[in-house]
């Protein structure tokens, strides 16, 4: 499936050709959630020639996002990749980032990270924040969509996979898709907004394919983001030093929060765990307990 837009989905069979489908109806009192990359088996209505999804096929890996109620939703399926694009406007929130990174730890994907926009200004500060992925090992490439070769590193990186872009509105997500993507033509993109929060060009996910091979999933802009905790390591959350560091604490069950003799806030201490990054550990960690609680215990 490459695209939903409401009731109206659109798949691509074996053969390459793309068709308008109907999502099938209630199973069992529940709607089966279909999201852009998943498989699934479709069959044509005789009399009207409509095509409808019949099944959703296993998953390999799914992008989850946290509902307000503490449930899980699908965004995406079967990728290999998970792209954080950031610029320097609008005023990237490495907070947002953070959860797409621990959403992807813990769904089984390898992510990188995309400063988009390379010919703005930088702040200084980026750069630090920047530096800080490239010690987790998370690798950080820079593009410019302006430039005839400004994503040659990005399109490099997708072949052979599937991916997802995801960020905040406006750090131009769409753009980069447009000078990767064989369809670009059907691709809309705008400029920021006055605010410079960046405005939702792309307003549902679609699959597109790339000119130097994969497959790029452009999903709409976000002004937040929470990965869905039932997908999380409880212990970790998904940040790979917090993982590295946990063994080395007093209680198994350590939140890291204000236990005695925690090794993650030793670290922080000592400086050898990014300062910014713990504090992003806690938010995400409150968060966690706090629609845990909304949920209730499953």
């Amino acid at each position: 499936m490459i695209a939903a837009f409401g009731r109206s989905l659109i798949v691509r069979g074996s053969d390459g050709v793309s068709q308008r489908a109907r999502p099938p109806g209630r199973t069992r009192g529940r709607s089966l959630d279909i999201v852009c990359g998943d498989s699934v088996t479709c069959r044509r209505d005789a009399p009207t020639g409509e095509v409808h999804v019949t099944a959703l096929l296993p998953r390999a890996t799914v992008l989850y996002r946290s509902t307000g109620r503490g449930g899980a939703e699908s965004v995406a399926a079967n990728l290999d990749l998970l792209v954080v694009v950031l610029a320097p406007l609008p005023q990237p929130d490495f907070f947002i980032a953070d959860r797409y990174l621990c959403a992807a730890a813990c769904a089984g994907l390898q992510a990188q990270i995309v400063l988009n926009k390379q010919d703005l200004q930088t702040d200084p500060d980026i750069d630090v924040e920047l530096a800080a992925y490239v010690q987790l090992d998370y690798p950080v490439l820079r593009c410019e969509t302006r430039s005839p070769n400004g994503s040659a590193a990005l399109a490099a990186s997708l072949h052979g996979r599937t991916a997802t872009l995801v960020g905040q509105s406006g750090v131009g997500k769409s753009s980069l898709i447009a000078t990767l993507a064989i369809d670009a033509d059907e691709i809309v993109t705008a400029q920021l907004a006055r605010d410079d929060e960046g405005r939702h060009t792309t307003t549902a996910a679609r699959l597109y394919d790339c000119r130097g091979g994969g497959s790029l999933i452009d999903s709409p802009g976000v002004r937040d983001y929470a990965p869905a905790i039932d997908h999380l390591d409880p212990r970790s959350l998904g940040f790979l030093e917090v993982e590295a560091l946990a063994p080395g604490c007093k209680f198994q069950d350590c939140r890291h929060m204000s236990e005695p003799r925690c090794a993650v806030r030793a670290a922080v201490d000592a400086g050898t765990m990014h300062a910014r990054r713990y504090e992003s550990y806690r938010r995400l960690r409150r968060l966690y307990e706090e629609l845990g609680a909304v949920r209730g215990p499953r």
